[in-house]
């Protein structure tokens, strides 16, 4: 099978990287884990090892035929779900994922790279979040989230949910076809809405999307809409934020705090 270049197919071929997703993911027999897009079930085969019990979600229906007949047995004995859809139309309900079967479940897969930003937001802010989220994403991204001191909104939409970690880079020489960039694993564990519980999702991200409406300019100058200046210089200062600082240096706390004091 020929990866579509329209699905963004790009089939992950070391093992070295499967073993690594394996290991982040901490998958236990006990586990359910939503694997999206298997295309020729490579991962899906490492996750089956492990004795968890694995859904896949594949678009592709000639994929479906490769994996109904390469996991024939597994299919057979419960262990192997496939569900032909796209994942991004599927809603993240609880009555989703009673109808599936399971409420706990672990994310693991290698996402396409034109969908990264919608499937982490699906996820984290879905009704039925996933304990973890273990993923290959461009390396650029899992930088930007896990490594860089410059937020972003995604950035702070991740760490608003869960806590990244950047495990490992896999060059684009361990995929076929290779994609044009490297990629890396990126591990998000401890999901939940705690931390925006005292603000409000809502709230959070109004005030984040506004701080970051041109991101070369000041916060304060942003933030227009809350406030005028006196006041926002005022709100800034109290917690310990120049009048000068741009949104990309906020930290997560402090977008938290202006949150609840902003008018």
């Amino acid at each position: 099978m020929k990866a579509k270049k329209h699905l963004g197919q790009h089939f992950l071929t070391s093992k070295a990287a499967l073993r690594d997703i394996i290991k982040a993911a901490n998958v236990q027999p006990e586990d359910t884990v939503l694997e999206i897009g298997p295309g020729k079930g490579v991962l899906t085969r490492a996750l089956l090892e492990t004795g968890a019990r694995v859904v896949a979600v594949e678009t592709d229906a000639d994929m479906i035929d490769v994996l109904e007949e390469s996991f024939a047995e597994e299919i057979a004995l419960g262990k192997l779900t496939l569900i032909e859809s796209d994942m991004l139309e599927i809603p993240l309900t609880t009555d989703t994922f009673t109808e599936w079967g399971f409420t706990a479940y672990k994310v693991v897969a290698n996402i396409p790279y034109y969908i990264t930003g919608e499937l982490l937001r699906r996820f984290l802010t879905a009704e039925v979040q996933p304990q973890s989220m273990t993923v290959l994403v461009q390396k650029e991204v899992a930088e930007r989230i896990a490594k860089s001191k410059k937020e972003t909104v995604l950035s702070l939409s991740v760490k608003a949910y869960g806590h990244p970690r950047y495990v490992a880079s896999v060059p684009a020489r361990y995929f076929s076809p290779s994609p044009k960039v490297d990629s890396a694993v990126l591990h998000i564990s401890n999901i939940s809405r705690t931390r925006l519980e005292h603000v409000g999702e809502e709230r959070f991200f109004k005030v984040v999307k506004a701080g970051f409406t041109s991101k070369r300019k000041k916060l304060i100058n942003n933030l227009s809409s809350f406030g005028s200046k006196d006041e926002l210089h005022k709100t800034l200062s109290g917690l310990g934020l120049s009048e000068n600082v741009r949104p990309e240096d906020v930290r997560l706390e402090e977008w938290q705090k202006l949150s609840s004091e902003l008018r």
